[in-house]
């Protein structure tokens, strides 16, 4: 096992998320792909493999209870493909569409989704000011994902006209989200 694997079965044990030996696998491809493409693309201003480990791949698990009962994920800002990518890789059945308006952050996730050979992942280019109202998008994601996108009601704003009907919106915020009005 490498160094990134022992890590990360350290950190997965602590938050008591099981996975198959082929996830933990890919989660430590995407994390070392991720390392690699960082140091000459700039894809997050993190790239400490403990906080990448922690902050994108763990912080991503946490949306694991309601991506395993969805059909169809939404990530909305995904940047370099978090949640998405590490929850499509733990929810292989589930239909997942990243978009981010960052061409370079799009481009990295296309290359991790066939370097891990994810089937159903789409990495979509373009403001979701603009996608949202597309037949593509309109109506058909039960469950929507942001991170450090913008405020709930902007959150809100461009998440509803592409929610089911009993769908969720999971707005994942850090300890400021409790300060928002």
């Amino acid at each position: 096992m490498t160094a990134i694997a022992d890590r990360l079965g350290r950190l997965l044990a602590l938050q008591a998320i099981e996975l198959s030996g082929e996830q933990v696998a890919q989660l430590v491809s995407l994390t070392e792909e991720l390392l690699r493409w960082n140091r000459s693309r700039n894809l997050t201003a993190i790239s400490n493999v403990d906080e990448i480990l922690e902050k994108h791949i763990i912080d991503s698990l946490t949306l694991l209870p309601y991506a395993r009962s969805s059909r169809r994920m939404l990530d909305m800002g995904s940047g370099a493909g978090f949640p998405g990518l590490p929850v499509k890789i733990c929810c292989p059945s589930l239909e997942l569409v990243s978009v981010d308006a960052v061409a370079k952050k799009i481009s990295f996730q296309k290359h991790a989704a066939r370097l891990l050979k994810l089937e159903g992942f789409t990495a979509q280019h373009g403001r979701m000011e603009a996608l949202g109202e597309t037949p593509a998008f309109a109506g058909r994601f039960d469950l929507v994902s942001a991170r450090a996108v913008g405020s709930l009601l902007l959150l809100a704003g461009l998440a509803g006209p592409c929610l089911t009907d009993g769908g969720h919106l999971v707005a994942m915020k850090g300890p400021e989200g409790l300060n928002e009005r």
